[in-house]
């Protein structure tokens, strides 16, 4: 069984309050895979400099931005992550009339963080994906193991004033800007004919396969889409749900309010099972520049079991070492080939105690209940303190430059805390 879950979503003012951007996304990967949270500071290279990204080695840019990234930590990409200038990325698997290339290219996750990299605006992040599409393609296997699971992929890219939605089938693709309210992705084509930015020879391509008679109005999910599978239908109920948890709250929505939509189980969206949510993020970014914006990670699965951790961009950030996995180096399975051979041990500092504290959540009733409780009032300590940073800025860096890390301190003792 494949997986055909990840839901991705953003909300703009009006539809939010204290004009702020919301972004919002679900990771959902099998689910004995280990999501890391990682920090990479700015840097220059020099021209002849290369970048080994999952399967491909490519040209690295002349400066990279400071990212956090959300990852399944064998590979070198993302499912979602934010740059110091707010950019935030979420991608999805889609599958349409074209099979997705089983030939190692650039995955999805790898055109995520390079996007974010390499890109102040949410309009250049998606222009560099496209490029990026253009020049290298996207395939390789996205999964852990040898079973070749493949996929085109869509994003959501969202800044201080706009978001755009990039749906990808080979390397022909659309994009439909969004200027206000709200939007939400699944694991299938929505682009209709609203389209803002395309590939050149998108639409003649789809008259050549016979997909468009040339004449009639163009719809993207229409022409490029699969008809039905159980997983298309499984990714449409999902979209569907997820748009009217955001509609509940239209005008009023909220960091909580994303996080909430990302516990849901009862739409699909937080996902159990063989295939579950192994990580989420939520962004709050302020359309004032002067203000910074705050990323909520967890780095364990299940949003419901677990704390969203607040983190801010500044100087001197140093590498999350409680959310970051061991590293195998050129002897990790994923780099010798044949691939994936063998699956070495991932688990981070803070998944390690996660797991032991998942396991008592579920046998243990009033201590489970009252670790939640715990997790719970620590989250909402947190985004309180969040909103003296939200609302006045930071004027000492000093005080958020171990932000995330210092909160995986505090999420580990209210674990075991009476």
């Amino acid at each position: 069984m494949y997986p055909f879950s990840c839901d991705t979503f953003v909300a703009l003012p009006p539809s939010t309050e204290e004009q702020r951007i919301i972004f919002g996304k679900n990771s959902d990967r099998p689910c004995d895979e280990v999501q890391e949270v990682v920090y990479f500071p700015a840097k220059d290279y020099n021209k002849e400099d290369k970048v080994e990204c999952t399967y491909i080695e490519i040209e690295q840019a002349s400066h990279t931005y400071a990212v956090a990234l959300s990852r399944p930590a064998w590979l070198w990409g993302a499912e979602m992550g934010a740059n110091e200038h707010q950019v935030c990325i979420g991608n999805e698997a889609v599958w349409g009339r074209d099979n997705a290339d089983d030939g190692e290219a650039l995955l999805g996750m790898d055109m995520v963080r390079l996007g974010l990299e390499r890109a102040d605006s949410a309009e250049k992040a998606m222009d560099v994906i496209t490029e990026l599409l253009e020049k290298y393609g996207q395939g390789g296997n996205c999964m852990e193991d040898e079973c070749g699971f493949t996929y085109h992929n869509s994003f959501l890219i969202s800044d201080r004033t706009e978001a755009w939605i990039l749906e990808t089938s080979g390397k022909y693709w659309a994009a439909e800007r969004v200027e206000d309210g709200y939007r939400n992705i699944s694991n299938q084509y929505s682009i209709t004919t609203k389209i803002d930015k395309e590939h050149p020879e998108m639409r003649e391509y789809a008259r050549s396969r016979g997909w468009w008679d040339g004449k009639g109005q163009f719809s993207f999910a229409e022409v490029y889409s699969f008809l039905t599978t159980a997983r298309i239908e499984a990714s449409g109920s999902r979209f569907c749900e997820g748009r009217n948890l955001l509609e509940k709250s239209n005008g009023h929505i909220t960091a909580k309010t994303m996080m909430d939509i990302l516990r849901d189980k009862e739409s699909g969206i937080n996902m159990e099972g063989m295939y579950m949510t192994t990580g989420s993020m939520v962004s709050v970014v302020p359309r004032d520049p002067a203000l910074p914006g705050v990323h909520y990670f967890t780095s364990t699965p299940d949003p419901e079991r677990s704390v969203f951790k607040p983190f801010i961009f500044v100087n001197d950030i140093k590498q999350l070492k409680h959310t970051c996995s061991p590293c195998y180096g050129p002897d990790d399975p994923a780099k010798k080939k044949p691939r994936f051979q063998s699956k070495p041990d991932r688990k981070h500092p803070l998944f390690l105690k996660h797991e032991v504290v998942t396991a008592i959540i579920e046998t243990t009733k009033e201590k489970g209940k009252m670790i939640m409780q715990n997790m719970r009032q620590l989250e909402q300590k947190k985004m309180a303190e969040m909103e003296t940073f939200l609302s006045s800025g930071v004027e000492d860096s000093s005080l958020v430059v171990n932000l995330f890390s210092s909160s995986v301190e505090e999420e580990m003792i209210a674990y075991s805390k009476p």
